[in-house]
């Protein structure tokens, strides 16, 4: 994606299911479930730019001495951070006692962070702060271990407000107003009800006090507190939890909004965002590693026993299109095969365009991450071009020379590595808030591959969401290759609505394709339009989240995909740019065929998969027509 657009969190969990000894005489070293979790973590890295934790959980621990051990980071180099922190009292073991670092039993009595449970997190800031506070993992303490909780995910609700009251109704006076504050405080409630009602009923049996901690432990029911606390939650998550005796959870949202894996065999349980990432750290086969079912948690004992239970009944599966097309990594079998196909659909309306002039037509792509789209179209170009030679040599018959045959099929996509972004300097400008004039280079261009003022020059995009790096440096550094016409085109459709399950986009003002429909609507005299769903909008304020309409809808309702891009196309254009630009968006149907099973597409049609998405496509566009630079939930 040429715009910079940050990602919700992702998740990493290991449960070693033998004991640390196990691990230091097969694999040399105890410390490998927390090998395995940097590399987790490692290769998860795009999900974290604002943040990055690690909890460990010692197993079966005497009173009075630690169990629980965190380590977070906010800064740029938050893993590293991290993870040198965590090795540092390993350092200080080889310097001390250098005979006892490689002993497990002495390091799991004595040594922090060596353990037999591991979380870790990658945080992007939506909805809290970014400060070392609201960095994952989070905590509740308690005096009685499964009163503990520690609390990680890749999670974002959109009725926080009606969430928070409840708890105020219970009695509860929460220390901060955001969703991971919520969601912790809400499941500790339960949490602590489950304690007290075990507790009751052990007194009542008469068994000595001493003893009871120990048969909570054994009988507490995490899928009934998962199930009593999220009954009520709407938005997107995967929430990943340990409670303090041992007991852990994987719990993902019912729509399958979020993505979680996980894979298991008689040494650990792992579990993380993405797919990909554990067959490369586990070196397993993709069909080894399985999808968290929406609507249920994974759930390992302290005994170490796996099941997938049901939490909330599964809701028509929306897991997030959007997610596939940029966000996830490209490694992935049927991600990677996804994205092929959305490229190659577009070919059709690449070819509208192109015309008979595809000899004179160079293809690239742009960033990098829309490499495996770009596949996708040049293989769509290649099976239009031999059709074409097909119909060429059938017409020639008898009368083509072996010359005119060698021409015809040796025709071929032009293709080019057009633009390298420059990481170094990208990562510069994000630093540096307000230095517009440094965008226009982040990306260098190859010269010599256009035929100036001949060739057309068509280059993909994953998506297109603001368009400011189109507008102020692509569309500037393409144009001084001096082609005839630049084409760009983006693999996902118009992006129209905010996000509110994650992934920071929230402002309707941000996305250039609600801008071209705005003007369009000023420009044929239908400004009315925005005035009476201002109206409507505004009369919804107040009302139950399930009964809100997006009437946001009717801004595009009266013009087709052709008109707006036609409009996005000219507010991209740079005003010195004297090449003309065309902008070609991926359809909706073809999204579906490309991702037949991922159909949360709320970005492009507007059609959310909870209530709440509703409530926050109203206030997003009052806060448009009112000018609040707010988030709309």
């Amino acid at each position: 994606m040429s715009d910079l657009l940050t990602h919700d969190c992702g998740i990493a969990v290991i449960r070693l299911l033998k004991p640390l000894e196990y691990y230091q005489l097969k694999y040399g070293t105890w410390m490998y479930g927390l090998n395995k979790l940097y590399l987790l973590m490692e290769k998860q890295r795009n999900r974290g730019q604002d943040g990055a934790g690690v909890v460990s959980l010692k197993l079966n621990r005497e009173p009075g001495k630690p169990y629980i051990f965190r380590q977070r980071s906010n800064t740029s180099t938050s893993i590293n951070d991290v993870f040198q922190n965590i090795h540092s009292h390993f350092q200080k073991v080889k310097e001390k006692h250098p005979g006892l670092i490689d002993d497990a039993s002495y390091a799991l009595s004595n040594i922090p962070f060596a353990g037999n449970i591991y979380m870790g997190h990658l945080r992007y800031e939506t909805f809290g702060k970014n400060s070392i506070e609201y960095v994952h993992p989070v905590m509740r303490e308690n005096n009685w271990k499964s009163r503990n909780l520690v609390l990680a995910g890749n999670f974002n609700l959109t009725n926080v407000e009606e969430l928070f009251s409840r708890l105020i109704e219970l009695g509860q006076h929460p220390k901060e107003y955001t969703d991971t504050v919520t969601v912790l405080e809400k499941m500790g409630y339960f949490i602590d009800e489950e304690n007290q009602i075990l507790y009751r009923r052990y007194k009542k049996e008469g068994v000595p006090t001493r003893e009871i901690s120990g048969l909570i432990e054994k009988s507490l029911d995490l899928k009934k507190i998962l199930m009593d606390s999220s009954g009520d939650w709407d938005g997107g998550y995967v929430i990943t939890g340990i409670l303090g005796h041992g007991d852990m959870f994987v719990n993902r949202d019912p729509w399958g909004i979020r993505p979680a894996f996980y894979y298991y065999d008689e040494e650990m349980v792992v579990a993380a965002s993405e797919r990909p990432v554990i067959q490369t750290v586990m070196n397993v086969a993709s069909d080894k590693v399985n999808e968290l079912k929406p609507g249920h948690a994974l759930i390992i004992s302290k005994d170490g026993n796996v099941g997938e239970e049901l939490v909330r009944s599964p809701a028509p599966r929306k897991s997030c299109s959007f997610e596939r097309i940029y966000f996830s990594r490209g490694s992935d079998r049927d991600i990677y095969s996804e994205r092929k196909k959305l490229g190659e659909l577009l070919t059709p309306a690449v070819m509208d365009i192109v015309g008979k002039e595809l000899d004179n037509t160079v293809f690239s792509y742009v960033p990098n991450t829309a490499e495996s789209a770009f596949l996708g179209l040049v293989k769509g170009v290649e099976e239009h071009m031999m059709r074409q030679k097909a119909r060429d040599i059938i017409e020639g018959g008898r009368d083509l020379s072996e010359k005119e045959i060698k021409k015809i099929i040796g025709r071929r996509p032009r293709v080019e590595n057009i633009a390298v972004k420059d990481v170094k300097l990208r990562t510069f400008i994000t630093q540096q808030k307000g230095r517009e004039d440094l965008v226009e280079h982040v990306y260098d261009i190859t010269y010599g591959t256009i035929k100036p003022g001949k060739d057309n020059l068509v280059i993909i995009d994953d998506s297109i969401v603001r368009g400011t790096t189109l507008k102020k440096s692509v569309l500037k550094i393409l144009g001084r290759l001096g082609p005839k016409r630049i084409i760009v085109v983006s693999s996902s459709p118009q992006i129209r609505y905010p996000d509110c399950y994650g992934i920071d986009m929230t402002k309707l003002s941000d996305f250039v394709a609600f801008r071209a429909a705005i003007e369009l609507l000023k420009e044929t005299g239908r400004e009315n339009t925005i005035n009476e769903i201002y109206k409507k909008s505004k009369q919804q304020e107040g009302l139950p989240a399930d009964k809100i309409v997006n009437y946001v809808k009717e801004i595009y309702r009266p013009f087709t995909t052709g008109q707006i891009s036609l409009k996005i196309a000219e507010l991209l254009k740079p005003v010195d740019l004297k090449i003309r630009v065309d902008v070609v968006f991926q359809s909706i149907e073809n999204l579906h065929t490309a991702c037949p099973n991922d159909r949360g597409d709320w970005y492009f049609t507007g059609d959310y998969p909870t209530p709440g998405g509703n409530k926050v496509v109203n206030s997003s566009f009052i806060n448009f027509i009112e000018s609040k630079e707010t988030r709309a939930y």
